[in-house]
């Protein structure tokens, strides 16, 4: 349960990378088979096709008391802020944005993307601006002031460290309900996690797969992808020869985080939400553990490679860059 009493599934539906024309037919169908959580964001261009496929959905008649008809308020909608909206006065207009193009009245969860400020202004769009002059908790008092308003129900982060929560914490009317990072059994962030829940912040992981499907343009030549692991297609054979990926979204529901994988295969996606069935064993998590390797699929070098950055791996995670690191598309 959040701090404003909403209860959020724990398996939900991602939708970045989900392609125009194909994302608003997998939100009707990941509705239709039970999913009540889904997960947007501006950046991913495609909330104006989801806000239609909801449209259809929360507008089915309602009147037959033996219809099968959803209604708004047991769907947990998510979306984020992006870079570019971080100004104070900047962030209604951006919810308010996103609310239209979902068409609905109000968010249940609205995250800041990144701890990463980039201009908006034309002549240097996409510039990079540092944390010392673009505050994050300027951003997050008019994020409070959204809740106020009743645009939001609860507000929260995503990408941010252990530090970066320590000091907005300290500083925040409306402590964070959520942090959603990349969670995988390689990259376990047990540190992250133990402080989340003596906070009671929830953790969401996303790329709980590992992004395979990600542009290979922006993968590592030594990377390995996490559905290939042995130890886990082994454990899998254990539950009625679950899959790999039914696996480690089991393993992340386990720790007491929510999961938010993206599929617009409705094949997949119903395999996903059977993972939630699946209950692992100690042996199976104790095994689990040993597979951390502070690995990250998604890393963001992409904030720390053009010119003039003021973000390295460093300060972005606040901690050492390792020698595995990755990169992806601008577009996250």
């Amino acid at each position: 349960m959040l701090p404003s009493g909403a209860l959020m599934p724990g398996l939900g539906l991602g939708t970045w990378k989900s392609d125009p024309g194909a994302v608003g037919e997998a939100v009707r169908n990941a509705l239709e088979i039970g999913y009540r959580h889904l997960d947007c964001a501006y950046i991913y261009l495609n909330e104006a096709e989801i806000g239609s496929a909801l449209k259809d959905v929360f507008s089915s008649p309602s009147d037959d008391v033996s219809s099968n008809t959803i209604k708004r308020e047991e769907v947990f909608i998510t979306s984020k802020l992006w870079n570019s909206e971080h100004a104070p006065e900047d962030v209604e207009p951006a919810l308010r944005k996103t609310l239209s193009d979902l068409q609905i009245d109000s968010l249940d969860l609205y995250l800041i993307h990144w701890p990463v400020v980039s201009s908006k202004r034309e002549e240097d769009a996409g510039k990079l601006i540092p944390l010392e002059e673009a505050p994050i908790i300027d951003t997050w008092k008019a994020m409070e002031k959204c809740v106020d308003k009743g645009l939001v129900k609860d507000i929260g982060v995503s990408n941010f460290s252990k530090k970066k929560l320590q000091e907005l914490i300290a500083q925040a009317r409306i402590k964070p309900a959520v942090n959603q990072v990349e969670l995988h059994p390689y990259l376990q962030c047990e540190e992250l996690h133990t402080y989340c829940e003596q906070e009671g912040i929830h953790l969401t992981a996303y790329s709980p797969l590992g992004s395979n499907d990600r542009n290979p343009a922006f993968k590592r030549d030594d990377e390995i992808p996490i559905l290939d692991d042995p130890i886990i297609a082994e454990i899998a054979k254990k539950y009625d020869d679950a899959s790999p990926a039914q696996i480690l979204l089991a393993w992340a529901l386990q720790r007491g985080t929510s999961v938010i994988p993206k599929s617009v295969s409705p094949r997949r996606q119903e395999e996903n939400l059977k993972a939630a069935e699946i209950e692992l064993d100690e042996d199976d998590m104790t095994r689990i553990a040993t597979l951390d390797r502070h690995d990250r699929y998604l890393d963001g070098i992409f904030w720390c490679t053009p010119e003039g950055s003021p973000y390295t791996i460093e300060n972005l995670w606040d901690e050492e860059p390792t020698a595995a690191s990755a990169s992806d598309e601008k577009e996250l």
